[in-house]
């Protein structure tokens, strides 16, 4: 991205990081890349927060694992997505029970709500359980926001009626925040600490049976787990007619002290999202509904359009003037019926993927559950992935 790029396009001038994330202070010390041969019972493809989570869990188990990536830990949409971490999928709860049934959808938003202290014990700091905001863009989504309070009340799920200086909504007190790069290097170093065989800058190249091959070497397995969110279905093209890609883009600014977001917040059903740092940095997204066949891409490129969009709602809406410091954008894949994919895609090949954009903790869950089916085992969290298939197969 050139420096002042969006001159002319209706916004203030701004000179903005080339589609590099605020989350990157640039303090990671590059992994090894994959040279040779190596053997491990499992190789897991991706290091992102799920392809970790998945050889975190691998390594409870006992089992030997190798894990390799085509660039850096978390440089995939797990170190530029926009730091929330989130009870339950990316439907709204009211939406996952009628798509796929009561008992399923609490016992999704349950494991997901686990799966957030878990995550906040291992990592404080870095994981602040703020709650999160839901805030309606009009009166329309006032009113969903109330059957939102309801249903997940009537489940006997926290939440609250909401209404301060961002508006009017509901509270979800159990959420909260990260720095999600910093999430992610924080458990690649606890998993190296371990004796983890973690390997940057390693594209795959085949996965054939018994052996996955990238540029410089080999890694030769019994069985391969593949935790990958965007470009799914590049890998695994027998992904294509449910599973497809999309760009998200966000910015973010220098401190801005005139403004104060103690919580992420939702905004207009999800579509603009923002948070704001204890050094008082805003991260904004969203937008992307408003050029969906253009954001319906593998390309990661911020765009002027989207960028304008943004940054006139950072000033007309968020009252926000701390100049923009950072622009980006990230692959996510989405699935036709809100689900992530977890399945055996090919013999002894596992893919856990398409977050449906909100991959932080729904991401770690799958990777684990892959983890686990992969060495014979058995996963509380696919089983209700599956009654929620069958429920909609049904409806």
């Amino acid at each position: 991205m050139k420096a002042n790029w969006l001159a002319g396009a209706g916004v203030r001038r701004t000179i903005a990081a080339v589609n590099l994330p605020i989350w990157d202070d640039r303090a990671w010390t590059p992994l090894p890349r994959l040279e040779g041969t190596v053997r491990a019972d499992i190789c897991v493809v991706g290091l992102g927060g799920s392809g970790l989570a998945a050889l975190e869990e691998l390594a409870a188990l006992g089992v030997s694992a190798v894990g390799v990536d085509a660039g850096a830990v978390g440089a995939g949409a797990a170190g530029r997505n926009g730091g929330f971490v989130l009870a339950g999928l990316a439907k709204f709860f009211p939406e996952t029970v009628r798509d796929f049934g009561r008992v399923p959808a609490a016992a999704i938003y349950r494991l997901t709500a686990d799966e957030i202290r878990r995550q906040a014990d291992a990592l404080p700091g870095i994981i602040r359980l703020t709650g999160s905001l839901r805030i309606a863009a009009d009166a329309a989504e006032r009113e969903d926001c109330r059957q939102h309070l309801a249903v997940l009340r009537d489940a006997g799920f926290a939440a609250e009626p909401y209404t301060g200086p961002e508006g009017e909504g509901i509270l979800l007190p159990t959420d909260g925040v990260m720095q999600p790069l910093h999430r992610v290097r924080a458990f690649a170093r606890r998993l190296r600490a371990g004796g983890a065989r973690l390997y940057e800058n390693s594209p795959v190249r085949k996965m054939v049976p018994g052996a996955v091959v990238t540029d410089a070497g080999t890694v030769l397995c019994d069985s391969v787990v593949v935790a990958v969110d965007g470009r799914l279905e590049k890998i695994f093209p027998e992904l294509g007619p449910r599973v497809r890609t999309a760009r998200l883009q966000m910015l973010a600014t220098a401190p801005a002290p005139e403004v104060d977001f103690p919580r992420p917040v939702y905004w207009r059903h999800g579509y603009e999202y923002w948070q704001q740092q204890p050094d008082r940095t805003v991260a904004l997204g969203g937008f992307r509904d408003h050029a969906l066949e253009d954001e319906w891409t593998t390309e990661a490129e911020p765009t002027e359009l989207i960028q304008g969009l943004l940054e006139k709602f950072l000033r007309e809406h968020l009252r926000v003037k701390a100049p923009v410091t950072h622009r980006w954008a990230a692959s996510v894949a989405y699935t036709a019926d809100g689900l992530p994919v977890l399945e055996p895609v090919r013999a002894k090949v596992w893919a856990a993927g398409a977050y449906n954009g909100t991959g932080n903790i729904v991401g770690a869950l799958n990777a684990r559950a892959a983890a686990q089916l992969a060495c014979g085992g058995s996963s509380e969290w696919a089983l209700w992935l599956a009654a929620a298939r069958a429920h909609a197969a049904k409806s």
